[in-house]
């Protein structure tokens, strides 16, 4: 049953190009929000002024919409609770850490690096858990003192509980957190700048939602958060603690999580390949769920209809790049014709294309496209695939050429090409029967006859049906060639 009331978030860094786990994350996010009919809020961590970059934010906006992952609030579209970039959000956090201060969930830590590492290593050296030994909770006024006075400065700390934290993880089931694994922790610089740990939690608060669903590397920051949450809510700062659910690593190379500067992890590359939106959605939805046991080809509102994050599973997911290509092919076959056609012609025009504008032929790629529709994983395969349609002269593939042109390849063509000029040329099937007799002839199937022609004609010995792409190619053009490899052969 829906529930209207559910309120999401993404909320990215933006630094450099947006990678595939951080847009699995996304869509699950969007989905379980469009399955509620609940609100998908979208925020922009831009804390760390040294490593974001206003070219990334608009790398991700731009992404998102790509991918039709459409939000309620956020930037360009405003809401209640902007502003939706934590740069702009400053006085927020500044007064919501003097709250915690004042109410005692915070206080001044003035330990220094050299100080907290010698102890570390003290504790570990003793068997001991190495984080934060509470030094500075309880110190004196005088002991504070003394420290401002030796030109200390202090970042602050927040106290969390002596008790074990449980939740239960809509991913995991209950989850328990014991003190000693969970110290307490920094949430504003010494120079006053909030940390994350501060900042997400105040936002999600103030924004109130409802489910914080992330990555699996964030678990361990959960219970400091669900500490957190109990003290915005004691200072009336928070409504309630959200349901958390976190999601499984997606797994790279050598059983490794796909990190950003993984090869296959940046999206870009599958936007310029040519993958629709649709067909890699669809596959980033299976790193973790599952649409049915028997069905992985899916539409996005099929998706949408049946997503619920009880059903993730929390066992890390394996990026199949294979998997991912096939996936995209079925939906590329899912498109209409028209639609086709409209989706490849980023790739018919420089720079994707090397033929000149004015030999591009409308109605002879029109005529194709159907044809070529079956054969592409991605939509950058249509350049070569369609090629021979539009370039003056055939791709020189020499790789091609010495695999098809075998001894006796210049009498088949020269009988292929007597056939053919006085075939009817309103048929493919007359074209296919042509080019069978001439193998006859010379002792050859259709699929020995064909390949000479095939490479004289398009330059590759693999590519869209033979017959049909004489046809539209044209009578004049097909025996031109033929004579222009005869030509090269006796060479």
């Amino acid at each position: 049953m829906a529930n209207a009331n559910v309120r999401v978030r993404f909320c990215p860094s933006p630094t450099g190009n947006p990678h595939v786990g951080l847009v699995r994350t996304a869509l699950f996010n969007w989905a379980f929000a469009r399955h509620n009919q609940g609100t998908m809020v979208f925020r922009i961590e831009d804390t760390d002024a040294a490593r974001d970059s206003e070219e990334s934010y608009n790398q991700l906006l731009d992404s998102l919409r790509w991918l039709g992952l459409d939000w309620d609030e956020g930037p360009e579209v405003g809401g209640p609770h902007a502003p939706y970039r934590q740069s702009q959000r400053m006085d927020i956090y500044q007064d919501v850490a003097e709250k915690l201060l004042a109410g005692g969930y915070a206080y001044h830590c003035y330990c220094t690096t050299e100080e907290l590492d010698e102890r570390r290593d003290a504790a570990r050296a003793a068997g001991k858990p190495s984080g934060y030994d509470g030094h500075c909770r309880d110190l004196s006024a005088e002991r504070k003192a003394a420290y401002e006075a030796e030109g200390r400065t202090a970042i602050v700390r927040f106290r969390m509980p002596d008790e074990p934290i449980t939740f239960t993880d809509l991913v995991r089931g209950e989850l328990t957190f014991t003190p000693d694994n969970v110290p307490d922790y920094g949430i504003v610089r010494a120079n006053g700048a909030p940390l994350y740990t501060l900042v997400n939690p105040v936002d999600d608060a103030l924004m109130e939602i409802t489910h914080v669903l992330r990555g699996e590397d964030l678990l361990s920051s959960t219970p400091r958060q669900i500490a957190l949450y109990k003290a915005l809510i004691e200072l009336g700062v928070a409504k309630g603690t959200p349901a958390f659910g976190h999601l499984p690593y997606v797994m790279g190379e050598g059983n490794k999580k796909l990190s950003k500067r993984d090869p296959q992890a940046s999206l870009n590359i599958y936007r310029e390949r040519g993958f629709l939106p649709e067909g890699l959605l669809n596959y980033l939805s299976l790193l973790g769920w599952s649409f049915s046991a028997d069905q992985d080809v899916f539409s996005i509102s099929d998706m949408v209809a049946k997503f619920d994050v009880a059903d993730v599973n929390a066992n890390p997911a394996r990026f199949d790049l294979k998997k991912a290509e096939s996936i995209n092919a079925d939906h590329i076959r899912m498109l209409d014709v028209k639609a086709f056609t409209a989706a490849c012609e980023p790739w018919l025009t420089a720079p994707h294309a090397n033929w000149a504008p004015e030999d591009f032929d409308r109605a002879a790629w029109e005529a194709i496209a159907p044809h070529a529709q079956t054969r592409l994983t991605v939509l950058s395969d249509i350049t070569a695939n369609v090629d021979f349609l539009f370039l003056k002269e055939p791709v020189e593939d020499e790789a091609s050429w010495a695999k098809a042109m075998k001894e006796g390849s210049d009498a088949l063509l020269r009988t292929a090409r007597e056939k053919l000029e006085s075939a009817d040329w309103s048929s493919p099937e007359s074209l296919k029967e042509a080019v069978l007799a001439a193998g006859e002839a010379h002792g050859l199937k259709l699929g020995k006859a064909q390949a000479p022609v095939r490479v004289a004609v398009t330059g590759r010995t693999i590519g869209l049906p033979l017959f049909e792409s004489l046809e539209i190619l044209g009578k004049e053009k097909t025996l031109t060639r033929i004579d222009a490899a005869l030509a090269k052969l006796a060479a």
